[in-house]
């Protein structure tokens, strides 16, 4: 019933919409949602370039009007910096034309690491990371352009005689491998 309502709603929205522009051609609401998200896009992009230590992990816009935008920073995300972004994008749509729901955030500690400058953001932090057919977890110790580094402790048998030595292991992992990162939280 519900969704049955919200289609209803969007099917109003996107006629008033073709009203309001004063076209003849049928869009549908598909069309209509891609023309909202284009503008979206442009407004987070002139939001994000006041600040150029944020930049965007995600933008999606649901079937029900919902924008959420996620954002990070080198330095972190301060809530006054989410409510310029939201107001900026707020003041520059028309609920008039488009109604629609606003969500301005920053990825949650247990999100993974989609941006490459989250991966400096987080360098020297421990991170559980998942390849096609392996798992790593170690420290942070390089990031550039193509591929992450990553070091931790491990025992192993003494290469001669009984008992165990602590050695260091090194992996590096280029961006492509990498099917998933997260931060491991320590507690």
């Amino acid at each position: 019933m519900i969704l049955v309502i919200l289609k209803y709603s969007l099917y109003i929205c996107t006629r008033k919409l073709r009203y309001l522009r004063n076209e003849g051609d049928e869009k549908s609401p598909f069309f209509i949602q891609k023309e909202v998200r284009s503008i979206v896009e442009k407004l987070v992009e002139e939001a994000i370039q006041e600040n150029p230590k944020l930049f965007l992990i995600e933008l999606k816009i649901t079937s029900d009007n919902t924008i959420v935008v996620i954002v990070d920073g080198d330095e972190g995300l301060t809530v006054k910096e989410c409510m310029r972004i939201s107001r900026h994008i707020e003041h520059n749509l028309d609920r008039e034309t488009t109604d629609f729901s606003l969500e301005v955030g920053s990825p949650g500690l247990t999100e993974p690491l989609i941006n490459i400058r989250q991966y400096k953001k987080n360098l020297g932090k421990k991170l559980a990371v998942k390849t096609e057919t392996e798992k790593f977890e170690g420290e942070l110790v390089k990031v550039d352009d193509k591929e992450i580094t990553l070091e931790w402790k491990a025992r192993e048998p003494k290469p001669i005689g009984k008992g165990k030595v602590t050695v260091v292991k090194t992996v590096v992992l280029p961006y492509r491998n990498i099917k998933q990162a997260k931060i491991k939280l320590k507690f």
